[in-house]
């Protein structure tokens, strides 16, 4: 259990996808001028990834290595015309305002990393924990930033008025650049909170993320990580 849990909490806090690994940053600066936007990518991410660490856990013996991306792909592809064809169904004026987006998560850096680094190598129980716990950290990535472009942009919240007829809405907020400078604070502040956190144990201050997600082989060559 204490395995399990492991896996599904490092995508909550410890490898959060958006500023601990800096990935799928496309969908988290398109698609979060509203937190309604944000929470709607993030709820499909979570399906896609979680059902695509699944399948991919179930069939890592059986696929072979050198097809391994293209079969990901294929699984990931998979899934989200599921997710295309139900936000059609339920929640179409989410599916507009998402656009493209929706068929782009087949290309999420997140689907392909998590498959690649985690559930073509662990079993189906740890690769679900995994894929669940980085979608859920995905999503409120998502809703926080869409959240705050929303409040400082509109001066709503989910679509309902926050700030009163003395609020000038920044419209800065809710264009491409807003999305850089938001998402750029928020960057800092957590790679601030973390060498915080690491000094308080009494580790050197690091530059840049800080996580153990595997994808690659880079932080074993900085100092200090």
């Amino acid at each position: 259990m204490s395995k399990l849990w492991k896996e599904f909490s490092k995508g909550l806090w410890k490898d959060l996808p958006p500023f601990k690994l800096v990935l799928g940053l496309c969908p988290v600066l398109a698609v979060t001028k509203t937190a309604d936007n944000g929470l709607g990518m993030g709820l499909a991410v979570i399906f896609v990834l979680t059902l695509s660490n699944m399948l991919v856990s179930m069939l890592r013996k059986i696929i072979p290595s050198k097809v391994r991306i293209a079969c990901f792909i294929v699984v990931a592809a998979s899934l989200v015309v599921c997710v295309e064809l139900l936000m059609q169904a339920y929640a179409y004026p989410l599916y507009l305002q998402l656009g493209i987006f929706v068929p782009l998560i087949v290309v999420n850096c997140i689907i392909l990393g998590r498959a690649e680094a985690f559930a073509s190598k662990n079993p189906v129980y740890l690769a679900v924990a995994d894929g669940l716990g980085m979608g859920i950290g995905f999503t409120a990535s998502l809703t926080l930033l869409g959240g705050i472009r929303e409040l400082f942009g509109y001066g709503t919240l989910f679509g309902t008025q926050i700030m009163g007829d003395w609020f000038q809405p920044f419209a800065f907020m809710v264009e491409a650049p807003g999305a850089f400078v938001c998402l750029g604070l928020m960057l800092a502040g957590m790679n601030a909170l973390t060498n915080w956190q690491r000094k308080s144990k009494g580790l050197d201050a690091v530059e840049g993320p800080v996580h153990d997600c595997k994808t690659c082989g880079m932080c074993a060559t900085k100092p200090g990580v």
